[in-house]
């Protein structure tokens, strides 16, 4: 190549930039509104399921097989109502996507709930860490434990990928990612492994679960499949996609040890990374009200995976949980004069950590505003969103049974980009993917192994996930940068899921 060529590659490379992530969810609900002038609206009937959880009858609305018909005009057809611009009264239209997708829902879901939660938490999280006692703390560990603090990163994803299998962890990982981002990079490694540690192994973990009531049990119910049947299988997959989860995650935090300049966040690590340098001249002694706001931590933990696992505890139960250990915390940080705090200080820290997931929480909503101006997911209104869904599972019509259930894995991977919740897409995918596995000679059970795999492991990267813009956000971290290093990271993965998928149909899993 010539120097001139090479030159103006370069000149091209460096003034190209990538989209920040409001600009590409714009891009995508400008996609959605064009569809919505060429694809005709289609709706579903439903019915009520009942299945069994441990011993429980559980009861849910599904799409009820065979039920699909367009929605028709005056003349009798198939009715294609474009979007408008604007609409008033509390309808939506293109411009409306962000507000009306911020209000969608209540305070146990999306979008309302979860906003919510990401800005609780923060505010919460912002008093914790006003305190000093989670980065003395880190500070005084890394002086005593001399190099073995590495042995924490295998052991933390493993139990984080289990909490994920057992009971649907994803949005819990968000505070512990506050305090292990902050850990890893005082370690010498970046936030990529804080995330990846956290968040990712959650969701490696709900996808491949035994026994997630979040997903798992649903499908199966949904499926007509006995609830958490075909344990001893995803039990194996467990073992072996949390191990190469570990075993990609430590070869990264060597290579990024070895040489930091080779990580996509070095520059944004260096907020972090000048906090510490703050402290590491003068390290501040560990005394009794550090340690009494870490156990105020781990006891508030403690109470939260409790609460979760016994009593089913969920997202207005979570945030009030964190709100309390914040007020706590602070409390003691005021007491014991930590960072000379004051009770003011404690107003303002929490201001200030909601402030730094406000962004994260308005990607909650924008994001589900995409899914607004497609007509939004109820089966039974007539949408654009409902059409695509049965034109897609037309298209495995003829296909081998093997083919088949990889294509149900590529489809599930596909749709979780506009429902990322679990109960959701399983509520709207389940009841057409299960008989649609009777036709193409695929076990109920494989369909709801694809369904839990293309559920899980695209939340590694869809910018409509909240919980992965909240982690990105918490590790101050461009949601483009996060995806130059996870692509190979979730290739790797994703071949993994389409061999389990094939060894599943091809065994009469």
């Amino acid at each position: 190549m010539s120097k001139d060529k090479k030159k103006g590659l370069e000149t091209l490379n460096k003034g190209f930039q990538m989209p920040d992530t409001y600009v590409i969810i714009f891009l995508v609900v400008v996609l959605a509104a064009l569809l919505t002038y060429l694809i005709p609206q289609g709706m579903y009937s439903t019915e009520e399921v009942t299945y069994m959880v441990n011993g429980v009858e559980k009861t849910r609305t599904v799409i009820e097989d065979g039920s699909f018909q367009y929605v028709l005009d005056d003349n009798g057809e198939p009715l294609k109502e474009g979007i408008s611009l604007f609409e008033p009264y509390g309808e939506v239209g293109l411009f409306n996507y962000v507000f009306e997708g911020m209000v969608k829902g209540d305070k146990w879901g999306s979008a309302v709930g979860v906003i919510a939660f990401i800005l609780v938490i923060g505010g919460a999280f912002g008093i914790i860490l006003r305190t000093g006692a989670v980065e003395t703390g880190i500070l005084n560990m890394i002086g005593k434990t001399q190099g073995r603090e590495k042995l924490l990163l295998p052991l933390l994803f493993i139990l984080f990928s289990l909490g994920g299998a057992v009971f649907g962890m994803g949005e819990e990982a968000l505070p512990f990612a506050m305090i292990l981002i902050p850990l890893v990079i005082a370690m010498g490694y970046d936030s990529v492994v804080g995330i990846l540690i956290t968040y990712v192994a959650t969701q490696i973990g709900f996808g491949t679960s035994w026994m997630n009531p979040f997903s798992v049990a649903i499908a199966q119910g949904i499926a007509g499949v006995p609830v958490f049947s075909g344990a001893n299988f995803r039990i194996i997959m467990w073992f072996i996609f949390t191990g190469v989860g570990v075993v990609l995650t430590m070869i990264y935090a060597a290579k990024i040890k070895k040489d930091p300049m080779k990580s996509v966040a070095h520059e944004s690590d260096e907020y972090f990374r000048k906090e510490f340098e703050e402290q590491s001249g003068e390290v501040q002694k560990f005394g009794i009200g550090h340690a009494l706001v870490l156990l105020t931590i781990v006891a508030g933990m403690i109470w939260v995976v409790w609460g979760v696992m016994k009593n089913g505890y969920y997202i207005p139960e979570l945030a009030t949980q964190f709100f309390i250990m914040g007020i706590v915390a602070g409390i003691i940080g005021v007491i014991f004069k930590l960072n000379n705090m004051t009770v003011n200080d404690m107003a303002q820290s929490f201001k200030t950590g909601v402030s730094d997931l406000v962004g994260a929480a308005m990607i909650v909503g924008m994001a589900q505003g995409i899914m607004l101006v497609l007509g939004g997911a109820e089966p039974t209104d007539g949408t654009v969103l409902n059409t695509i869904l049965n034109g897609l599972s037309g298209a495995f019509v003829g296909l081998s049974a093997t083919a088949a259930a990889v294509l149900m894995y590529i489809f599930q991977s596909v749709f979780n980009f506009f429902v990322v919740s679990g109960s959701g897409q399983a509520a709207l995918t389940m009841p057409i993917m299960a008989p649609l596995a009777d036709l193409l000679g695929v076990t109920r059970q494989t369909a709801v192994l694809a369904f839990q795999l293309g559920d899980a492991l695209t939340n590694l990267i869809v910018p409509t996930s909240g919980c992965l813009m909240g982690a990105l956000a918490i590790a101050r971290l461009d949601w483009a940068k996060w995806v130059k290093f996870m692509i190979k990271f979730l290739g790797i993965l994703y071949v993994m899921a389409v061999v389990t998928i094939i060894i599943a149909s091809m065994s009469g899993f």
